[in-house]
């Protein structure tokens, strides 16, 4: 049981995993580090968390341990202060979120645990406070949209239409209960580990789904990166 009346309760941790390297994007800078309307990817997303009014979140980014000296020189030469904390990622995802996890000086003072890519710079309060709520009323949330593309499941040389209409893209934040998810990271580590959700549902909990957001793209490719200056601008 968390103990209660206890003033220094952190009530929602963000955990941002950043461990791109830029092979795919085509760039020599890791993804995370390139500029987006002036200033690196990453600081756009920690600052939709670090400085979002409802929730008093805390930040831990994970970053490859050899780049993380380099966000340092970043944060200096961009003037970027928003608070957060910075923790070695590992050869995956998973063991990313779970170095992050394990750094948590006391588990019970943290409420919820929202999990989020560090190349999804658009996220909205909106959709953060949307999860979170969700994630307080069932343990377990993640935000999805639905899919405008027909889809094929392929093996080998064969494929076959699926029905999109039963089918959902998987966005983050992902959120959860904080002890929910750090007993769901005790289990092995098991390949079929795609995203937080599928280690929770690993743990035999069912995860609630919202609604997510066309905009919240990942940048995985120097057209999502146009795209996201567009959107900003937008926005402005």
């Amino acid at each position: 049981m968390r103990p209660k009346n206890v003033s220094n309760v952190v009530k929602t941790l963000a955990i941002i995993v950043a461990g791109g390297s830029g092979k795919r994007f085509g760039a020599e800078l890791p993804k995370q580090f390139l500029e987006l309307n002036g200033r690196p990817i990453l600081m756009h997303t920690i600052d939709a968390f670090g400085r979002y009014g409802d929730c008093s979140f805390d930040v831990i980014v994970t970053l490859p341990a050899d780049q993380i000296d380099l966000w340092r020189q970043l944060c200096d030469k961009f003037g970027f202060d928003v608070p957060h904390r910075v923790v070695p990622g590992g050869e995956t995802r998973w063991h990313s979120v779970k170095n992050a996890i394990d750094s948590i000086d006391d588990i019970n003072q943290v409420e919820i645990i929202a999990v989020h890519d560090g190349v999804r710079p658009l996220i909205t309060a909106e959709l953060i406070c949307r999860t979170i709520e969700a994630a307080r009323c069932d343990g377990a949330a993640i935000p999805v949209v639905t899919l405008n593309d027909s889809v094929r499941q392929v093996e080998g040389k064969v494929s076959h239409a699926l029905d999109r209409s039963t089918l959902r893209a998987v966005q983050t934040p992902q959120a959860f209960d904080a002890r929910l998810l750090h007993d769901a990271y005790s289990l092995p580590y098991q390949s079929t580990f795609t995203d937080d959700a599928s280690v929770v549902e690993c743990a035999g909990h069912l995860v609630t789904l919202v609604e997510g957001d066309p905009h919240n793209l990942k940048i995985t490719r120097p057209m999502d990166l146009a795209l996201a200056e567009y959107l900003l601008n937008q926005d402005a």
